[in-house]
């Protein structure tokens, strides 16, 4: 029964994005000039990265460049949500209504809308790739666009039908180009303890809502409207917009999320609010609530509800904390000059925790010292006006990004490191989806390893011992020698058992450390936060941060990211033999892997003399498995290295020195 309601939404889909379905003509094939490689080369050689035929329709249509920036025609679509939420925590329940006013932008008539309804992961029968609980999903009691409400089903006119996580509409008129449309609905749905692969649920008296909010799916100028299934694997694909989210709970109760709290006097306890103000100020963490407060965070302590009202800009999604014995610990991080008046700009920082976890003592700190150097180092201050980390035991082990918000596991037992570890990570995700709104349900190492790029780099900052990167690096070179990794450029839900980790974490992270190796820390950084400035609060594609750094570094890295993003191949390089002859020593080098790479050498002689020498990537790339560089000097070579910075990923290192 299912086969034919997924041809119908598909088909919905097709006919309604009639302006992304004509593809370009592939480009014309590049000639290679007879000199530029051998008739029968010994090795594979990358061939040029060429982008899907929705890319290249986008670039011919100017919305997207062969430079990497967003072309002069450049869109994205909004969508503007006023959300009202009541929580029962005794029935676990949720129930809720919205409003949803969608804004199309691109040049294209929409005659179908797409919604993203993540809760019916855990309804009967649906298609999931990790075992979830079943709650029954999401109910949906009215859907009605521009005031006319619709019936499910299959009809010729206005109508809505659910497909697992999907719900398309098709609405009484198309919404034409720069046309905007209102969409209400009403929902409900029983919070899993565990909900959405563990980025949202409840433990005792916590809850963390997250993912549960029926939401608009992207329509871009490369696909159309994206209507992947969220399986559980993938994560985010969302559009920008404005949020008004209130949320109605028991009094005593503390609430806090994306957003801006609206009514802090009405909902906070007087000395609460003031411990709030004062720590909004301080450089060093102040215990707002305590263990003293519990049950009175807010000024009524009854049987009654009160309404939090929570207000966010240029987000993309929002979640929340709603907790009854939690501590919350407040400071400020410094984030650089946000408006550029010259003065250095704050964001409150915050960490929600239960007593029980005495590791996240810690969290208020180490979520201000990642956000302080992240700032730094991705070269965009943090944009918003909090961020808070909320101690999710019971519910996630690992941990969970939303904007402003993240859900972290206890880490009872485990080192500090590790603590501040997962801290980074998950607030380093603020900029990678959460500004920079990469596709991670296709391209999960857009997302995930950029962030363990950053993640590594704030792990130096303060745990310099742990050689972070390195041990990410050995994580995926294990993996790889055992053949057990599948190309980056895999879709990520699509990722086999046990590789998704390698492909989308380990693997990105470690050749983003090999780019800045190969292309040294200045030009490296200039072209990451160019690609970071171009790309905030729009949806880059792969071939966007390709073509950034080719544009920015000037060279056509292509061998580079046919290498390293489309292939499962090793870097492999290997001293072959150091001869002398006469006056000068003959060093011959063997590459041994597929991924070429230059082949950097320090060469020491027997006066302490160290000389640098380096045969290019072209040398490779010409087909080559072993070329020989000559070194001139009366005085003997007494060891070579390969690579003695350790800057690139070589499966076996064993192979790449040699000493007299």
């Amino acid at each position: 029964m299912r086969e034919p309601l997924v041809r119908h939404l598909v088909l919905l889909v097709a006919l309604a994005s009639g302006g992304c379905a004509t593809a370009a003509p592939p480009p014309a094939s590049r000639p290679v000039p007879a000199a530029a490689a051998p008739s029968a080369p010994e090795r594979p050689i990358p061939y040029p990265v060429v982008p899907t035929a929705g890319f290249r329709a986008a670039v011919a249509a100017g919305t997207r460049t062969t430079s990497g920036a967003p072309g002069p025609r450049y869109w994205t679509n909004r969508a503007d949500y006023d959300i009202s939420v009541r929580l029962d925590p005794q029935a676990k329940r949720v129930e809720g209504t919205e409003t949803v006013r969608y804004q199309n932008r691109s040049p294209d008539t929409l005659g179908v809308l797409v919604l993203d309804l993540t809760q019916n992961i855990h309804a009967p029968g649906a298609v999931r790739l990790e075992p979830q609980e079943v709650t029954g999903g999401i109910e949906l009691s009215r859907v009605a666009v521009g005031g006319t409400t619709l019936s499910e089903g299959r009809s010729s006119g206005p109508h809505y039908l659910v497909d697992d996580t999907k719900l398309a509409i098709v609405p009484p008129r198309p919404v034409l180009p720069g046309q905007s449309v209102n969409l209400s609905l009403d929902w409900s749905f029983v919070v899993a303890h565990q909900g959405a692969g563990g980025r949202m649920g409840y433990d005792r008296d916590l809850f963390f809502l997250g993912y549960f909010y029926p939401q608009m799916a992207v329509y871009d100028d490369v696909r159309g409207w994206n209507t992947d299934q969220f399986l559980s694997p993938g994560e985010f694909y969302d559009d920008f917009g404005h949020y008004r989210v209130t949320l109605r709970v028991p009094e005593g109760w503390l609430v806090e999320g994306t957003g801006v709290l609206q009514n802090p006097a009405s909902d906070l306890a007087a000395p609460v609010l003031a411990r709030l103000r004062a720590a909004e100020q301080s450089d060093t963490v102040v215990h707002v609530v305590t263990p003293a407060d519990f049950g009175h965070v807010t000024p009524g302590a009854g049987s009654g509800e009160l309404s939090w009202t929570f207000v966010a800009d240029s987000v993309h999604d929002v979640a929340y904390s709603v907790t009854k014995s939690s501590n919350w610990d407040v400071t400020r991080a410094p984030v650089g000059d946000r408006d550029g008046d010259g003065q250095t700009d704050y964001a409150r920082i915050g960490a929600i925790w239960r007593p029980q976890y005495e590791h996240w003592s810690q969290g208020a700190l180490y979520a201000q010292r990642s956000i302080a150097f992240l700032s730094r180092y991705t070269g965009f201050s943090y944009p918003w006006p909090h961020m808070t980390a909320v101690e999710g035991a019971g519910i996630i082990g690992g941990g969970m990004e939303y904007p402003m918000m993240t859900l972290i596991g206890p880490y009872t037992g485990l080192p500090d490191s590790r603590f501040f570890s997962t801290v980074a990570h998950e607030l380093a995700h603020m900029w990678v989806p959460m500004v920079v709104a990469v596709d991670e349900r296709r391209f999960g190492w857009m997302d995930e390893g950029t962030t363990t790029f950053n993640e590594e780099a704030a792990d130096s900052a303060y745990f310099p011992e742990l050689d972070q990167w390195l041990r990410d690096r050995e994580s995926y070179l294990r993996a790889a020698r055992a053949g057990d990794e599948g190309p980056m450029m895999r879709r990520t839900d699509y990722q086999y058992p046990g590789e998704m980790v390698t492909a989308s974490y380990d693997k990105p992270a470690t050749v983003l450390n090999a780019l800045k190796g190969l292309l040294g820390p200045e030009t490296f950084d200039r072209a990451y936060h160019e690609f970071i400035r171009r790309w905030a609060y729009k949806h880059p594609y792969p071939w966007d941060l390709f073509n950034t750094f080719n544009d920015v570094s000037g060279r056509n890295l292509d061998w580079f990211w046919r290498s390293w993003y489309y292939e499962t191949w090793l870097l492999d390089q290997a001293v072959q033999s150091v001869v002398p002859s006469g006056d000068s020593t003959v060093v011959t080098i063997a590459d041994k892997g597929n991924v070429p790479m230059p082949a950097r050498l320090t060469v020491t002689l027997a006066n302490g003399d160290t000389l640098k020498r380096e045969l290019p990537v072209e040398t490779w790339l010409r087909g080559a498995r072993q070329a020989s560089v000559t070194v001139p000097s009366a005085s003997p070579v007494t060891s070579v290295v390969i690579d003695a910075e350790n800057a690139f990923p070589d499966a076996d290192r064993s192979n790449n020195s040699w000493t007299r």
